[in-house]
């Protein structure tokens, strides 16, 4: 039995919370919101998050966030990204040299361009930073629905010991060296996924999204191996996998955002009916600098933009990417005459 340290206490940490419950772990929660721990401590179910769920009596919530870091095995982080450099700034007077720390949030910051690995990696130098992304949304894995995910770290050691620490009979761990691809993965299907919502909420069809998830992938791809990820994490789990279910889910709250301004709401309108945080909404604006610093087309990504920042009408959006110059799908492949 490991003990383990959540800091964050919305759907994604809750269900990782059970998760590693379930494993035979010591889970400790951490919130900054003292009013969700009384509700979770008092309820044992997060109703507006994972309503329906049952939380054991014996999995502990507070709001000191020393005692949920510190003598902990390891940490999961899973905070919104747009407060994964604030909460690693106040845990790191409490982590330990080498202590392992999980990050399952996805998101890249607009100034700095960095991943969420590396904002942590900057903030608190002394730990031991590990990624897991994949198609995995909480509402499913806190149900104990079969899901696949991947293990990304610096070291293979870690990598083997936190797949022994997160794999079940229903949570299927793989493990990968590649930390950059898997992030650049996970953060940028969030852009395209506010795409195909959008294309939902207009009334087009399956050939639209398909052609989104395709054309998509490979926009994340091309950015992502120039950024000196590898190919096979933009062909596996954590890119085109993630990105369908993102695409394609009831769940995904970056297809619902979308699909709430394809039927004419404003980005802030969709975002407040939400009421979770868009992750992709927070990436576009990266991703466009990403690709205008590595000289990468994402004409995809650009129209995102366009629609959430300036204004751009959605349909108009679609027929600029329909009518751009006729070209070959795939430069890298050759004619023979």
């Amino acid at each position: 039995m490991a003990k383990a340290g959540i800091l964050g206490a919305g759907s994604w940490g809750t269900a990782l919370a059970l998760l590693l419950h379930k494993n035979g772990h010591q889970v400790q929660v951490w919130s900054i919101d003292a009013g969700e721990v009384e509700m979770l401590e008092k309820e044992r179910e997060h109703k507006s998050k994972l309503p329906g769920v049952r939380i054991p009596e014996d999995m502990e919530f507070t709001t000191d966030m020393e005692s949920t870091v510190k003598e902990k095995d390891f940490l999961v982080l899973a905070v919104p990204s747009t407060f994964t450099r604030g909460t690693a700034r106040n845990m790191s007077a409490y982590v330990s040299e080498g202590q392992i720390i999980v990050d399952v949030a996805k998101g890249i910051e607009e100034d700095t361009l960095m991943t969420l690995s590396q904002q942590i990696e900057s903030e608190i130098p002394q730990a031991d930073v590990a990624v897991l992304s994949g198609p995995s949304h909480a509402e499913e894995v806190g149900r104990g629905l079969p899901t696949t995910v991947v293990i990304g770290a610096k070291s293979k050691k870690t990598a083997d010991y936190l797949q022994k620490m997160f794999m079940n009979e229903v949570f299927r761990v793989y493990t990968s060296p590649d930390r950059l691809g898997m992030e650049l993965g996970g953060s940028l299907k969030n852009v395209i996924a506010l795409a195909a919502g959008i294309a939902d909420g207009m009334g087009y069809g399956d050939n639209t999204k398909a052609a989104l998830i395709t054309r998509g992938i490979a926009e994340i791809a091309r950015l992502g191996v120039k950024m000196g990820g590898a190919l096979e994490s933009f062909t596996g789990l954590t890119g085109i996998g993630d990105l369908i279910v993102t695409c394609a889910s009831v769940h995904s709250r970056n297809r619902k955002a979308g699909y709430l301004m394809g039927q004419g709401k404003s980005m802030q309108e969709a975002m407040d009916e939400v009421q979770m945080v868009v992750e992709g909404v927070y990436s576009a604006k990266a991703a466009v600098k990403l690709g205008k610093k590595y000289g990468v087309a994402l004409p995809i990504i650009d129209k995102v933009n366009e629609v959430l920042f300036e204004g751009k009408n959605p349909g108009e959006a679609v027929n600029e990417l329909m009518l751009r110059d006729s070209r070959a799908e795939n430069m890298a492949l050759q004619w023979k005459e």
